[in-house]
């Protein structure tokens, strides 16, 4: 790993390292994501803010010109169609910082993403039995 690269101990610090328009964003999309997922918590995985519930539900990340938002493959296989305006890769899309932030459709990728983690977690558990 890159010795210069900043290793962050929170999501308050990670949004801390950014200019103050960004924060705004990065702090609208974590309040967002807090109430489409309640019970998730906050933690650094990848260097990127993420919430977790049962496993990670979603990061999400600031760069140049984007929001950089990762439901995984199958949060963005499920709203294909609502995230055709984006670019969008097998985990992830991009959300163009000079664009508004689509924050209805992010709860709906994160509830989703919560009930796909507790439902793998209720399969896990049955099969315990």
């Amino acid at each position: 790993m890159d010795g210069n690269k900043t290793s962050y101990e929170s999501i308050d610090h990670y949004i801390s390292t950014f200019s103050l328009e960004i924060q705004e964003k990065l702090e609208s999309i974590r309040q967002v994501i807090r109430e489409a997922a309640p019970e998730a918590t906050e933690k650094i995985s990848y260097q990127m803010p993420t919430f977790a519930q049962h496993g990670n539900v979603v990061h999400f990340a600031a760069f140049k010109h984007h929001i950089g938002f990762y439901p995984a493959p199958s949060g963005i296989a499920e709203f294909e169609n609502d995230l055709a305006p984006y670019i969008t890769g097998k985990g992830t899309v991009q959300f163009p910082l000079n664009k508004p932030i689509p924050y209805e459709l992010i709860t709906k990728i994160v509830k989703f993403r919560v009930a796909e983690n507790i439902a793998k977690a209720e399969r896990k558990k049955s099969k315990k039995k």
